[in-house]
């Protein structure tokens, strides 16, 4: 489903909404693409990779709320609950994030995100 949802976008395709990249972005974390993870974050906050903790299986995406962000926007946030299991240990939880977007040359980028 997520594949399906989002694979246009990790082929190359533009996100059009922050909240479209937002649940590209959960899929390449899902996937494991660290190239897509790398080109969509902005350049002044992304970390080195990798950018995921292994061992970790996302299991599933709620989006509980998006602030602008939309195709004539040049910012926006979007609130999110993923949830994910430990693959060692079978132990599963949820993470919220309030995250923030912002365009760079006419493409989404993930600036940070804030957990609650």
């Amino acid at each position: 489903m997520l594949a399906q949802c989002c694979r246009r976008y990790l082929d190359g395709e533009v996100a059009p909404t922050a909240e479209a990249l937002m649940r590209s972005r959960y899929t390449a974390f899902a996937l494991r693409d660290e190239d897509y993870l790398f080109r969509t974050w902005h350049p002044r906050t992304r970390p080195a990779p990798p950018y995921w903790v292994e061992g970790t299986q996302w299991t599933g995406l709620q989006i509980l709320g998006a602030e602008a962000g939309g195709p004539s926007d040049e910012e926006g946030t979007v609130t999110f609950v993923a949830s994910w299991r430990d693959t060692s240990t079978g132990e599963s939880g949820q993470m919220r994030e309030h995250s923030r977007f912002s365009r760079r040359a006419g493409r989404w980028m993930y600036e940070y995100g804030a957990n609650d």
